[in-house]
């Protein structure tokens, strides 16, 4: 499971203001191997965690290319899944390695929808004459589509399901991303909101979808940020990208299963447009 709250404003009124301000948590259990994010590819200019489970190595949750390509990635809450379903990971990956435009690449995963568990995913491009986000989601509409400026919400049902946890999420959110506010400023303030472990149930909404997951688990991931028995919050991502192309990218990331150990680290670049 993970959250993602973001705002699209391609061509800001401000040069101080923001294209796109994203804010990212990673649900997942604390045990599974995992790559902090950084630069990789053939020319080092993809920036992401990865995925080190095996069979699923390489695959990854949300990450950016200095070209201005963007993915980011949700798993569908579904009581049952596919065990031999291909891994959702690689749907970022190859996207950010791939030369097809974000809504080509939506189509051409459409087609192969039905190979995958539950999945939701945003593709963006950033370039100096014009910005794009789309989505996709498997359990939702055949066709990606192009999404207008404004503030989303994706959790774990489709593009701004109101569950309780997403709202309250956007409010906060949108409550900060209305203010001028510097890099630093920005991204302390979005942390505390993705640290927030306020409990959003009872969530019929949520409660239905999950039909066959424990009431306590539920209870758990009715919460911004998810606490459970070895399984939870365990990455926080700010992606920031202001009117001249610049980058800022946080990753607030748990070391050694431990809720109490954690590692930040901050990559700045130019995009290339």
């Amino acid at each position: 499971m993970c959250i993602i709250f973001f705002k699209f404003d391609p061509r800001p009124a401000s040069k101080n203001a923001y294209r796109l301000i994203l804010a990212a948590n990673r649900d997942e259990f604390y045990n599974r191997p995992s790559k902090a994010a950084d630069f990789w590819g053939s020319s080092n200019e993809i920036l992401s965690g990865l995925d080190l489970e095996e069979g699923k190595e390489g695959g990854s949750w949300l990450g950016i290319n200095k070209r201005g390509k963007l993915a980011a990635l949700t798993n569908y809450l579904e009581g049952r899944q596919n065990p031999d379903a291909q891994g959702r990971g690689f749907l970022v990956s190859n996207y950010l390695t791939d030369n097809l435009d974000s809504f080509s690449y939506l189509r051409k995963v459409s087609m192969e929808g039905h190979l995958y568990n539950g999945f939701n995913l945003l593709t963006a491009e950033f370039k100096a004459n014009e910005d794009t986000v789309c989505y996709y989601g498997n359990k939702g509409s055949s066709e990606p589509i192009h999404l207008k400026p404004g503030i989303y919400g994706l959790s774990n049902s489709l593009l701004e399901t109101p569950w309780k946890k997403l709202q309250h999420g956007k409010r906060l959110f949108s409550n900060v991303v209305g203010r001028t506010l510097p890099p630093d400023g920005m991204v302390q303030e979005l942390l505390q909101i993705l640290n927030n472990e306020d409990l959003q149930s009872p969530d019929p909404a949520q409660e239905s979808q999950g039909d066959g997951y424990s009431k306590p688990m539920l209870r758990s991931l009715s919460a911004v940020c998810v606490r459970a028995t070895g399984y939870g919050t365990r990455t926080n991502t700010i992606i920031l990208i202001d009117a001249a192309g610049n980058v800022t990218f946080t990753e607030r990331t748990m070391i050694n299963s431990d809720i109490s150990q954690w590692s930040t680290n901050s990559f700045q670049f130019q995009l290339n447009e």
